[in-house]
């Protein structure tokens, strides 16, 4: 390390394990360590900082970035990036890094305890005994062999927790739409079609969701009416995915036996209508809160500080990857990401096989980066973790995804068009865009073998439909009734010219109660709300 590298500053502003600290100190930095910082003080001692380093309670927005002049990497000591404006960050050139395995084994973990604690009423009974009562009958538990249970998502968490509990002779269900029948079969569990099904045949159930638009409030009162009666629900994954209120309210009516829950919508909070109920066992967000985790968060996000210091490829920086893109390709990118997203929306689970194809003049070039940012965009809205250009094709492997690759250089009705296709539960999904004239202006020109030709914006609303006359009419009525402005919109249609499909830009996200009212048009087949930016909504 030269002199240049000893003058480089890393503001801490959380509580990080030692040996992470003393990792950047051995690497020649200066680590400044300055805990507590309100917003204020936060942006006055970010100037000068090549690296900041944060947990989860500092707010990286896009002023602090503005005053980190000097900023080359911001590091997240865990996995979520809810709390740093990545957007922001890539538009200044500035790494965003996370740790997304260290506290994975901790999660998992803490699920198997909480779940052992709450079968065998083992707080309640440890209060009484040191209150002076035995009460051996009271807090009489039940087993886990021989039980059944659900698993809501198959990411890394879910699959930890599904290894351990099959050790415990449960039968294992599982419901998540975007892991192939075949990985789900390697690990011993049985994927089922619904929400509804998986919670209809378990006996103990587990959470394992990104927290996102489409599955907060997810687990309503009328999916705790369709349990199994008995059932025993975990929740070690994001607050608010289980509405904490109507969990009460079905464990108070004999419904659901009991649960266990480290997370809640609004933390840190001393009350809950959970706290009050004998058979709920709480812990206050304890997931990640072990010393290996924390150590291994720690020596992690040094680690990936000091690489990106140097100058040196990064294993976890979740943006940036335009970096090694072609000019060429590079305007691509975004473009590509989105179409992701839009598949992934369209067709509602996971593909056996993912083809992406490139045709026209940027088939001539290197296009993996193009297919690492498809992949994040496909698998981004599914994971329950930050998908990077690194990590984008482990995950896909780790669901069951293969990916295909496809160049046609000649050109048929597009200058240069990405395509993507695949098939979910017997049904083609298909979408394809360009970049238009001198501004290089992102379209979508495919749907579903539709030809339209809308922005990619923020908001979509994408609706299948009977080609018969009256139906815009109708969508759009229902749209203006429910005041979401309608930005722009086309009308698919096939190679017969048959118009069945409406691509629509909205100005907001449309509320789900918005889309159901839109499916329940008559001559409506289905309609989908899908978000192309991260965070959108």
């Amino acid at each position: 390390m030269g002199a240049e590298a000893v003058t480089k500053r890393v503001l801490v502003s959380e509580e990080l394990a030692e040996s992470g600290l003393e990792s950047m100190r051995a690497a020649g930095l200066e680590v400044d360590v300055r805990l507590g910082l309100s917003p204020e003080e936060l942006v006055a001692a970010v100037p000068g900082a090549a690296a900041i380093v944060i947990r989860s309670a500092t707010q990286v927005t896009a002023e602090v970035l503005e005053a980190g002049t000097d900023l080359v990497v911001v590091g997240r000591a865990g996995i979520g990036l809810d709390n740093v404006d990545v957007a922001a960050a890539t538009k200044r050139g500035v790494m965003v890094v996370n740790a997304p395995q260290s506290n994975v084994l901790s999660a998992a973990e803490q699920t198997i305890a909480l779940m052992l604690a709450q079968a065998r009423n083992i707080p309640q009974a440890d209060a009484d005994l040191k209150a002076g009562q035995w009460n051996r009958s009271r807090w009489a538990g039940v087993e886990l062999y021989g039980k059944t249970l659900g698993i809501l998502g198959l990411g890394r968490v879910g699959v930890l927790v599904a290894q351990r509990c099959n050790a415990f002779g449960m039968h294992l269900v599982a419901f998540d739409p975007y892991v192939s029948k075949d990985r789900a079969h390697q690990l011993g569990v049985e994927l089922v079609p619904t929400l509804e099904e998986l919670f209809g045949m378990s006996d103990f159930l587990t959470i394992h969701l990104p927290k996102t638009k489409e599955t907060m409030g997810l687990i309503d009162a009328d999916l705790l009416a369709k349990s199994k009666p008995g059932l025993r629900l975990v929740n070690t994954a994001r607050g608010g995915i289980v509405e904490e209120s109507v969990l009460a309210a079905a464990i108070e009516a004999g419904q659901i036996a009991g649960a266990a829950i480290d997370v809640f919508a609004a933390e840190p909070t001393t009350e809950s209508p959970l706290f009050g109920l004998p058979t709920v066992v709480v812990t206050p967000h304890l997931g990640a809160s072990t010393v290996e985790a924390q150590d291994k968060a720690g020596q992690t996000i040094a680690e990936q500080v000091v690489l990106a210091l140097r100058g040196e490829f990064v294993p976890f920086a979740v943006n940036l990857a335009a970096t090694e893109a072609n000019a060429t390709v590079q305007p691509f990118l975004p473009l590509a990401e989105r179409l992701g997203r839009l598949f992934t929306g369209l067709a509602g689970g996971i593909v056996d096989t993912l083809e992406v194809g490139y045709e026209g003049q940027i088939a001539d070039y290197d296009c993996r980066v193009l297919t690492l940012g498809v992949l994040k965009g496909v698998l981004g809205p599914i994971v329950d973790e930050p998908v990077s250009f690194v990590n984008a094709p482990q995950l896909a492997e780790s669901r069951g995804l293969t990916v295909r690759e496809t160049k046609l250089t000649s050109v048929r009705d597009y200058v240069n068009l990405i395509e993507l296709r695949g098939v979910h539960a017997g049904r083609e999904t298909h979408v394809a865009g360009t970049l238009y004239g001198k501004q290089a202006a992102p379209r979508i020109v495919g749907i579903d073998d539709h030809i339209v030709d809308v922005p990619p914006s923020s908001h979509m609303l994408i609706v299948r439909n009977a080609d018969v006359p009256g139906m815009i009419g109708k969508v759009t009525t229902i749209l203006g009734d429910a005041e979401v402005n309608v930005d722009d919109m086309d009308v698919g249609k096939t190679a017969e010219g048959q118009a069945a499909l409406m691509a629509i830009s909205t100005r907001s996200a449309v509320p789900g109660e918005v889309v159901d009212a839109v499916r329940r048009q008559d001559g409506v087949y289905d309609a989908r709300a899908i978000e192309l930016d991260e965070g959108a909504g």
